[in-house]
């Protein structure tokens, strides 16, 4: 099986605007006192819209892979916005491009951006028992100084504020990719993204708990190992494990040995099952291989060819297939086992994939309030 997600994006380093990690003090939790009610909804829970970015560029992504990605994104936007309004950030000087490829369906909004990956640059999206909504900012920093982010890094409060949500900043660096909640409490989180010196320097596992738990509404955190310095995202959660309902989660299994991912996604494993939730439910867990081959137009070693990486909007689970044939239908019997009131839509996202990323990574949905 080909999963590996790699440094195929550009290393662009930001020479400024980077925010450090923890400047603003783990003592007083930054909103966590006067606002001890957010909750990060589950993503099944009902939206209001999804939010996408139309943000690749010749500076980061190879020549022959740029207009792929384009229509990639396009095909996305087009197919979620058949199920919810979608939102698309676009440069000015891409505007022409993204209306032609994207079509009247999405709603297109001018904002300079560096790259895609609006799962890790856009606002977390949190909501009040009272029906008030928050977006919040968890100061992105090119996954650790990766990449280029001086107009990534304010995505996050552009959108709370088109929203009009109240944009809460964290004192912690991570991104989205890297939390995976099930709406009741529980949260799935990889050590090696949210505990790595190039993001929380310095930060306990318990100040990190402290803080998510303030902010999410969490109750209970599990921590995977992940693996740290494989892939730019340093191991994100959305690539291993993913809440389908409370105490269901589905996990990739990674079946070549020689992957860096193979004795990790074991270990996964092993920690799920014998997990328990906030409600004290212990988790069932199915778990997804991935496919055995790919279409060989855009493949290479680090082809990120996970099934995990899917997007549940409503009514929908907008998953990728990569033309094995026998796997991509496996993958579409189980998604459509564990979502039955869902339609399951399957998309040819080779450029992506070919960018280290899926469809999840590309989307970040707005919770109806």
């Amino acid at each position: 099986m080909i999963t590996r997600r790699t440094f195929v994006r550009q290393s662009l380093v930001a020479s400024a605007g980077t925010f450090i990690a923890g400047q603003a003090g783990f003592s007083s939790l930054v909103y966590a006192a006067s606002n001890p009610s957010w909750l990060m909804p589950d993503e099944g829970a009902p939206h209001a819209a999804t939010w996408m970015a139309f943000g690749a560029s010749a500076e980061i992504w190879e020549p022959h892979l740029l207009p792929v990605v384009q229509d990639n994104l396009a095909l996305i936007a087009k197919t979620i916005a058949s199920f919810e309004p979608l939102n698309m950030l676009v440069r000015e000087e891409d505007y022409d491009l993204a209306s032609r490829l994207c079509g009247s369906t999405v709603n297109l909004h001018v904002q300079p951006i560096d790259d895609l990956w609006i799962r890790d640059t856009g606002p977390v999206f949190v909501r009040s028992p009272h029906g008030k909504l928050g977006g919040v900012g968890f100061n992105f920093n090119g996954w650790g100084d990766k990449q280029e982010h001086e107009h990534d890094a304010k995505v996050a409060e552009f959108v709370s504020e088109s929203v009009k949500a109240k944009f809460i900043r964290s004192s912690l660096t991570l991104e989205g990719g890297g939390i995976e909640v099930d709406g009741e409490g529980t949260a799935i989180i990889t050590e090696s993204c949210v505990l790595n010196a190039n993001r929380n320097p310095g930060v306990s596992k318990a100040e990190c708990e402290r803080e998510l738990k303030c902010l999410l509404g969490l109750e209970k955190i599990i921590w995977l190992p992940g693996i740290a310095g494989k892939d730019i995202t340093d191991g994100h959660t959305d690539f291993y494990a993913r809440f389908t309902h409370p105490g269901t989660v589905v996990a990739g299994l990674e079946l070549d040995s020689s992957s860096f991912d193979y004795a990790v996604t074991r270990r996964h494993l092993d920690i799920l099952r014998a997990a328990t939730d906030a409600k004290g439910r212990r988790l069932e867990v199915v778990t997804l291989e991935g496919p055995s081959s790919i279409r060989q137009t855009y493949a290479s070693d680090d082809f990120a060819a996970g099934y995990i990486n899917f997007y549940v909007c409503n009514g929908a689970i907008i998953a990728p297939e990569f033309g094995d044939k026998r796997r991509d239908q496996n993958t579409r019997a189980i998604l459509q086992e564990l979502f039955a009131e869902r339609e399951i839509v399957q998309l040819n996202i080779d450029g992506i994939a070919a960018g280290g990323g899926g469809i999840h990574c590309a989307t970040q949905q707005q919770p109806t309030v």
